[in-house]
């Protein structure tokens, strides 16, 4: 996959993820619950800590930590992916993907001091955590990242070139 496409990828998750998060901010209130169907809401939230909002309530410190933690893999993720020879699409794609959502939450925590939530998806009275697109984005990535470490022997269907 050409550098282009990967960076472009990136962009396109950050994008998507941005505006969405402006838009459940501004018109959706603090936990208000908009019914799409039997197993989905779209519900604002605030999330001050990481991942199912873990430290979450920790006095505010966490936020610098996450962002630290953000920036740098944001970094060793750019240099993976421009590093990556054009034969490893699929690898380039999940490191696209988690790459544009670690963006995408971390222009969150530095801008507001904490992630906008607003993917709401359940079953009968069982809520799994709120998230976002970058949320969903990383999960995808790394999704796709975990099946080609277990499950793949070589992404490379094509001779080993490097753009």
């Amino acid at each position: 996959m050409p550098h282009y496409l990967r960076y472009s990828i990136v962009i396109v998750i950050i994008i998507a993820d941005q505006i969405t998060k402006i838009w459940a901010d501004r018109d959706l209130e603090m936990f208000q619950q908009v019914y799409i169907n039997s197993f989905f809401n779209i519900t604002k939230a605030y999330n001050y800590g990481a991942a199912f909002s873990f430290l979450d309530n920790a006095g505010g410190w966490q936020r610098w930590f996450f962002t630290a933690i953000s920036l740098v893999v944001s970094i060793v993720l750019s240099v993976w992916l421009y590093r990556m020879t054009r034969a490893e699409k699929w690898h380039s794609l999940s490191i696209a993907l988690i790459l544009g959502g670690a963006i995408g939450n971390l222009i969150d925590r530095v801008w507001y001091g904490y992630v906008v939530d607003f993917i709401q998806v359940h079953w009968n009275e069982s809520y799994f955590p709120s998230f976002n697109i970058a949320d969903a984005a990383i999960s995808v990535g790394t999704a796709i990242l975990l099946f080609l470490t277990f499950f793949e022997k070589n992404d490379v269907d094509e001779p080993e070139t490097k753009h």
